[in-house]
């Protein structure tokens, strides 16, 4: 055993001092090529950020210096697009017969990419998976689900290729579906010519090194030779068979999210410790890479940052059979969370009040270093939401994200959502294209007026719902991590998993809930003015009227403000949208639970809205999600989750998020952690379902968008999802500028 200990010593040692700072060695199909050195020195001299909180050094250097050169953009800026191209079909064949051709051909040709001193190999090094698209097809490929990772690891590729056989013994097959299948075993034979590529170079890599590092390389190729086509028997061997089964998805343009990484690792480290085969410090640092590799395509995408690749992670939380999942990787990951501050797979955190205080303590101390990485669900409402729209409740538990945070069961969902703009609809009632808005009555009919539009709006997403996902075609390879689709030979856009969920999702609704206050208090409650006044006002998008806008900002209490009434009409509003939507919980095999978001849309939708009554003018950034409207919630972070908790999420299965965009300066020492927690337990306490916590301050943001060089790597929650600040253009930035700067204590 002492032995053991030193050549594991001798294996982190040697990652250190093996140059990893060298070129990168990208082995093609014929030649390699490299890359030109970075100095790992400079990397680590400039690794803090001086708007960060110092936090704890856990990681050794060499793995330090692979997160900077990961996240400088080094890796993006070296792809390029698969100059590949398939041969001509020898007769008729499926989009999917095409598609396992395409693998196989990627999976010879691809450029492996293999730094000196990683402990965990498989690069998706092609340009067009970053952007989403399928190479050498060059089409748009699947996002917006969790595939089952969780199920393939414990089985390895062998369980799939054995599930496939039984299914052909199994007869009562047409031509298609023999096809189909056929298609998904293609794609597994080109996994498995990936993975031999990599443990080939990692041979010739041993073969010209020396002492430590010959070592290193060789256990990291002992780490791969049998998975993922086997089931994992080590705690490094689940790691390495876990990413290259996420690795081959991305490089072949799949945007899956991970899963509940914690569960699925957590008991192969647990063995591994009490048989004395790694320390936790070693499995920290194998996990590292497993994280730097999520960072590899830093600097490529623009626009909405360039971290939105839907790479998910679920941490803590209870399991199908309502045990506890936390263990020593939930830790080790927020350990590495905070240190490396990578915000490509953006963390949820499922808590509950029963969720142990170390788990709160340790999510508060990474969230006060900002970046939004981490968010939480209060899961008791999600399960019990998901139980109450149908699901069983073991199948409810295992509830993960769709690489937003609509929620999904993994392995065996086909997800998609459909949003529209709740803003617009009342816009229609009051405002009319041209005249005088309708004559209501009174308020009642005004609001009866615009449940209508919605209603009209819901009916044309069932018709859609309708006949959605049958027929389609899909990546066979993303139909091999999802249930049922073998069993049934259909793929994944073709009713082949066990759940399709087509989901509504309404935006702008606290802008309608405030829209309406005000309607009600100065239309009909104090008659003020008229509708046709109002109509007038906000046509001329309040030019001439700011006293009276500045009036009503000031004296009508918003949605966000632990105000009764303000609080009531949202709660009517979300009500009557969730009993719309319940009237079709299913129909013709899909699902359609709802949900409420924006995903950042409200910047789009823009162009397709007017001033509103509740003061907002044309062209200004509105409510995102279930939040407040920005500058409204102006009583403190407590008061907006008094009025998001005072809504019913479970029935809302499909979920509704807020977001705090809270001071550095009220969160730090012992005190801001504490409040942190507080906010934490207070929103559980309440019923809130999503809440994502970006510890930001404005002033830094705007200097940022000014000077964007000197913040290369300042990470901001965007939505769904966390991005460099420096790559989301103008608009987004402005949108997470404008949010309500708020304090923690």
């Amino acid at each position: 055993m002492q032995d053991e200990r030193v050549s594991r010593r001798r294996f982190l040692q040697a990652a250190g001092s093996s140059g990893v700072g060298a070129g990168i060695l990208l082995i093609g199909a014929e030649s390699p090529m490299r890359a030109a050195p970075s100095d790992p020195g400079s990397a680590l001299e400039n690794w803090g950020a001086p708007w960060r909180p110092a936090c704890p050094q856990r990681l050794c250097d060499a793995t330090r210096a692979l997160a900077h050169r990961a996240l400088s953009g080094e890796h993006g800026k070296a792809m390029a697009e698969a100059a590949l191209a398939l041969e001509p079909a020898k007769r008729a064949e499926l989009p999917e017969t095409r598609y396992a051709r395409a693998c196989k051909l990627v999976a010879e040709k691809a450029p492996l990419r293999i730094l000196p001193g990683e402990l965990i190999v498989g690069s998706a090094t092609l340009l067009e998976a970053p952007r989403h698209q399928i190479p050498v097809i060059r089409e748009s490929s699947v996002s917006h689900t969790t595939i089952g990772f969780h199920r393939v690891l414990k089985s390895g590729y062998r369980g799939l290729r054995r599930q496939i056989a039984a299914r052909r013994r199994r007869g009562d097959l047409d031509a298609r579906e023999i096809e189909l299948l056929d298609a998904m075993e293609g794609c597994l034979d080109a996994a498995g010519i990936w993975h031999r590529r990599h443990v080939a170079a990692l041979a010739e890599m041993a073969e010209k090194a020396g002492g430590h590092e010959r070592e290193r390389v060789e256990r990291v190729q002992k780490a791969l030779a049998n998975v993922p086509e086997n089931p994992p028997t080590t705690f490094h061997e689940a790691v390495q068979s876990l990413w290259l089964m996420f690795e081959f998805q991305r490089l072949m343009g799949n945007w899956s999210g991970l899963g509940r990484v914690d569960e699925m690792l957590g008991p192969y480290l647990k063995r591994d410790l009490a048989d004395g085969r790694i320390t936790l410090d070693e499995a920290r640092e194998i996990l590292a890479h497993f994280w730097i590799h999520g960072a590899e395509w830093a600097g490529i995408q623009r626009g909405s940052g360039d971290a939105q690749h839907y790479q998910n992670v679920l941490l803590a939380g209870i399991d199908a059979d309502g045990k506890e999942v936390t263990n020593e990787v939930t830790y080790l990951i927020l350990d590495i969370v905070e240190e490396l501050h990578i915000s490509d797979f953006p963390i949820a955190v499922r808590v509950n009040a029963r969720s142990p205080e170390k788990l709160l303590q340790r999510v508060a101390e990474v969230q006060r270093h900002g970046g939004g990485i981490v968010a939480i669900y209060n899961e008791d409402v999600v399960i019990d939401g998901l139980v109450k729209f149908g699901y069983p409740l073991a199948e409810a538990r295992t509830f993960v994200n769709d690489g937003c945070w609509e929620v999904l069961i993994p392995g065996r969902t086909t997800f998609s959502y459909v949003p529209f703009d709740m803003l617009v609809l009342l816009q229609q009632a009051i405002l009319p294209v041209s005249g005088s808005p309708p004559a209501y009555a009174g308020f009642d009919d005004l609001y009866a007026a615009f449940i209508r539009n919605l209603a009209a709006q819901l009916d044309e997403h069932n018709l859609a719902a309708d006949g959605w996902s049958k027929g389609g075609w899909a990546p066979p390879l993303v139909s091999l991590f999802v249930e049922d689709c073998i069993e049934r030979a259909r793929g994944y856009f073709d009713r082949g998993s066990r759940y399709t969920v087509l989901s509504p999702h309404a935006g702008g609704m606290a802008d309608v809930a405030n829209s309406l206050l005000v309607l009600k208090k100065l239309v009909y409650d104090d008659r003020l003015l008229s509708l046709t006044d109002m109509a007038e006002i906000l046509r001329a998008d309040w030019g001439g009227q700011e006293h009276f806008r500045q009036q009503i900002r000031k004296r009508v209490p918003f949605y966000g403000n632990d105000d009764a009434a303000a609080d009531a009409m949202m709660q009517r509003v979300f009500g009557d949208y969730a009993a719309l939507c319940e009237r079709v919980r299913e129909r013709q095999g899909v699902l359609r639970p709802a949900g409420i978001s924006t995903f950042g849309r409200q910047i789009e939708w823009t162009a397709q809205r007017l001033a509103t009554p509740s003061g907002g003018r044309r062209g200004e950034y509105l409510a995102s999600n279930c939040s407040p409207s920005p500058g409204t919630d102006i009583k403190g972070p407590t008061a907006v989750l008094k009025s998001y908790g005072r809504l019913d999420f479970t029935r809302t299965p499909c979920g509704a998020t807020v977001e705090l965009k809270v001071h550095p300066a009220s969160v730090t020492g012992t005190r801001g952690v504490n409040a942190l927690v507080g906010l934490m337990r207070g929103f559980v306490a309440l019923g809130g379902w999503y809440l994502h916590v970006d510890v930001v301050d404005t002033e830094l943001l705007l200097d940022a968008q000014a000077h964007p060089e000197k913040y290369p790597n300042l990470a901001v929650r965007v939505a769904g999802w966390s991005a460099r600040f420096a790559t989301l253009d103008k608009s987004w930035q402005d949108m997470v500028i404008r949010r309500t700067q708020q304090y923690a204590s």
